[in-house]
């Protein structure tokens, strides 16, 4: 069977494989800690569903304007005033089904063959895949432990040349769990106004975060109009499985991404919309004590790692993964995380998988009970004194 040469470009997301893996030994009998898997255990909050079942009953369950329904995106236009002290007009948002779509299309859009993006390493390993995809030049931009998982403004300036078309940060980060800091955030918005550089801002997690406030590149001087703000609810709102994020962007490159949804999803699904509207205008309780449930989990993760042999964690300021220093143990990252699923049916990833810069870190997620988190633990702790 011959398929198109691009696909060869395209990468995945090693924790859906490693998921599979570990269902296969559930379906053995084996009980499997789950800490590989970058999804909130929380249910939906209970105003969001219902939203969503009188839309339902309403009857709103046809086409839409492919770039969302007028209520969402002002409830968005609402949003990002008020998170991020930014005024955007309706005409900046496209809704899409999850926030994958408008990485995929923002650099599907702005990208010819051969222009260079920069992305963080150890980073969310779709960033790398889109950009080969469409024949750009991936350029990672090293994420440090000793900078608190940032980055040295040294490295992006050396890596910056005339054919670098786009910056990709993210903030607060996965894998890493690190937050770029103010600082951080106005070295790369003097960069992308000197070389006149878009910047894809992927910020998820803007509301799971800890320690500080959350600084959007978007609110920079002179940078709403080259900035792509990527946001969703599956993290903030549990809602993973619903499907549903949105892009802020310059009115022109809104109306590509327009065509780009036309093109492959005509739009997303009305009653869905209309949970994200009951989202974002509240109340938010819920999100509040799932963030501060997180913080806890954190601690005791954090704790609990730096106790195990050749093992240790610095402490994330945001989102919900740690990414554990693993040098001291005689094995790769990967080598390391299939023997911690094998021996400890403990699953976890390697942090190569989002990067080469991961080598030599595991990443897990606490977004599980302390229960599950502690017995991981436990278990690891067993299968490390093995070695």
């Amino acid at each position: 069977m011959q398929f198109a040469e691009r696909m060869q470009r395209l990468g995945t997301e090693t924790a859906f494989e490693v998921l599979a893996k570990a269902k296969a030994l559930e379906a053995q009998g084996k009980h499997i800690i789950h800490l590989e898997i970058g999804e909130p255990d929380f249910d939906t909050p209970g105003h969001i569903i219902e939203a969503a079942v009188r839309s339902l009953h309403s009857g709103r369950t046809h086409y839409t304007p492919a770039a969302g329904i007028p209520e969402l995106r002002e409830a968005v236009v609402k949003d990002v005033a008020r998170r991020r002290g930014v005024e955007v007009s309706p005409e900046n948002v496209v809704v899409t089904p999850g926030a994958k779509p408008i990485m995929f299309f923002a650099i599907l859009a702005l990208i010819d063959e051969g222009d260079e993006v920069i992305y963080p390493n150890p980073g969310f390993p779709i960033y790398e895949s889109v950009i080969h995809f469409v024949g750009g030049k991936a350029v990672p931009l090293p994420i440090k432990e000793e900078k608190g998982f940032s980055f040295d403004i040294n490295d992006l300036n050396a890596l910056v040349t005339d054919r670098t078309k786009m910056i990709i940060i993210n903030t607060p980060a996965n894998p890493t769990g690190g937050i770029l800091s103010k600082s951080d955030i106005e070295a790369i918005a003097a960069i992308a106004r000197e070389r006149n550089i878009w910047v894809l801002s992927d910020e998820v997690y803007k509301n799971i975060i800890y320690e500080g406030e959350h600084v959007s590149i978007m609110a920079e001087p002179g940078m709403l109009d080259r900035t792509i703000l990527l946001d969703g609810f599956s993290k903030t709102y549990a809602m993973t499985g619903w499907r549903l994020g949105f892009g802020v962007m310059p009115k022109a490159l809104a109306e590509k991404v327009e065509r780009l949804m036309i093109n492959s999803n005509s739009c997303t699904a009305t009653f869905v919309q209309d949970a994200g509207v009951a989202a974002l205008l509240g109340p938010h309780d819920e999100p509040d004590r799932m963030v501060e449930e997180f913080r806890r989990r954190r601690d005791v993760i954090v704790k609990g790692l730096n106790e195990l042999p050749g093992v240790s964690c610095i402490m994330p300021k945001g989102a919900f993964y740690v990414f554990p220093n693993v040098k001291q143990i005689p094995m790769s990252s990967r080598e390391l995380s299939d023997y911690i699923l094998n021996e400890a049916n403990v699953a976890v990833l390697s942090g190569t998988a989002f990067g080469e810069y991961g080598d030599g870190y595991l990443r897990l997620s606490y977004a599980n009970s302390i229960e599950n988190i502690e017995e991981g633990l436990n278990r690891i702790r067993k299968a490390l004194e093995k070695l």
